[in-house]
């Protein structure tokens, strides 16, 4: 199934561990060289402090993207692990697939 980046953006993303909404695909991560997607880019979580800083938007690795169905993305994120920075910089948080072994680097 092909899906055009108009379409994935017009999908819920829900993460399937806790069932929580994410929101909407805002961006799509890939490498340059290949044209492989890395992952999406979801809108961080909404606070009353968020006017006085800027938010970081999250980042899903594809792997962790499990189904791409008709009006949502399911992922399959673990809840429980801290947010650390995407080893490519510091625009948006990164949701590592292995926790113990990505804060141990």
């Amino acid at each position: 199934m092909e899906n055009s980046f108009t379409e994935l953006r017009s999908k819920l993303v829900v993460n399937l561990v806790d069932g929580k909404k994410l929101g909407h695909i805002i961006d799509l991560i890939f490498e340059e060289r290949s044209a492989k997607i890395l992952g999406v880019i979801v809108p961080g979580a909404k606070s009353f402090f968020s006017i006085f800083k800027p938010k970081e938007d999250i980042f899903i690795p594809y792997h962790n993207i499990c189904k791409i169905g008709e009006d949502t993305v399911l992922v399959q994120l673990t809840p429980t692990i801290s947010l650390a920075k995407h080893p490519e910089g510091n625009r948006f948080n990164y949701l590592p697939n292995n926790p113990t072994i990505e804060e141990n680097k």
